[in-house]
């Protein structure tokens, strides 16, 4: 009986351990924080990211990643990747254009914002720059509410290094699991 309940405790023990390794270094569960996904995400859907293809290969335009807050490392943000290292990035009245191409953006979501969000310029526009090596241009797919990349000064370009993941499942609401795109 002994033997039995110390055999039992060690496999508690391993099995704790490698869900701990798993949860720290190839999944974490996240919460969205509200409308910057809208449509594609809606505020309190919860997704399991996977950690660990981004360090064998760069994101990809159309990843929704999940980046540390260039501003405040300690916050967590969901964003769609549009651009990546060395492409050209511009907008113009709300278009997307990644190396003089306009891209197809049937996630892209626009509402009628407040007064001050309409006549903010960065929402609508953003001259053309070169995405810098190891890094992503990012947008929220609710175009007029999304503090992103068009955001030079809190976010701009997204460094590699910040990035914690991509996403992998929603896993609630459980009417919607499975893959978002």
């Amino acid at each position: 009986m002994v033997k039995q309940l110390l055999q039992l405790g060690k496999t508690l023990v391993i099995a704790l351990i490698a869900a701990t390794l798993i949860i720290m270094f190839v999944f974490e569960t996240v919460s969205v924080d509200g409308t910057s996904m809208y449509s594609t995400l809606h505020n309190n859907d919860r997704l399991v990211i996977e950690k660990v293809s981004y360090r064998f290969k760069k994101p990809e335009k159309g990843d929704i990643i999940v980046f540390k807050y260039p501003s405040d490392t300690s916050k967590k943000f969901i964003k769609r990747v549009i651009a990546v290292g060395g492409d050209k990035i511009k907008i113009s009245n709300d278009r997307v254009y990644v190396n003089g191409k306009r891209i197809s953006e049937p996630y892209a979501y626009f509402i009628d914002g407040s007064n001050n969000v309409i006549q903010d310029y960065r929402i609508h526009n953003y001259a053309e720059a070169t995405v810098p090596k190891d890094s992503v241009f990012v947008l929220g797919d609710n175009r007029y509410n999304s503090l992103d990349s068009r955001f030079e000064d809190e976010v701009g370009f997204v460094n590699d290094k910040l990035i914690i993941g991509k996403e992998l499942l929603r896993i609630y609401p459980f009417n919607k699991i499975g893959r978002v795109r």
